[in-house]
Formats: structure tokens, sequence, C-alpha cells
């Protein structure tokens, strides 16, 4: 199974999206954000699964929760940046 990552500067934004998430049926997870994807300091991810990425980010924008960048985190391990 694909899963992107949704990736915000601090906690509380993801703390936030993952509760807004969840109530509206999505199954999403915390994650510190990998040091290669994080573009200053702290870093925090919300994982989602590939397929619900696009809708996950309309309700994370419709909700003015921000977040910084999705990237698709592949098999091997590589991820690639996604426009969504």
């Amino acid at each position: 199974m694909k899963f992107c990552m949704i990736t915000f500067r601090s906690v509380t934004p993801a703390q936030r999206g993952e509760m807004a998430l969840k109530r509206a049926g999505f199954e999403c997870s915390i994650r510190r954000t990998p040091k290669q994807m994080q573009e200053q300091g702290c870093g925090y991810s919300l994982q989602v699964r590939h397929s619900d990425a696009p809708r996950c980010v309309e309700l994370l924008r419709e909700w003015k929760i921000p977040f910084r960048k999705v990237y698709l985190r592949k098999d091997n391990g590589a991820t690639e940046e996604l426009s969504l």
C-alpha cells in the first residue's frame, strides 16, 4: 500500500489536522518528518493513504489548517513531492 506524508511546521497543526481528518473518517497518524523532507528545524507529518491524499489536502485547506508539502513515500523509502 502506498502512503503520503503531509508535512507541518510543528506538532500543533499536525494534531489539529489529525483530529479533523479522523472526524471525517480518514485513517492517519502523526509521525516525525524524516530529515530529508524537512525544510526548517523540527517537523511533523500526517501519514495518509495515497488514495486519500487529495481529499485530505482539500479538507485541510477548507478548514484552514496550515501544512507545508505532500510527499509520496515509495516502497524503497524514497520520497517524491506531489502537487495537490
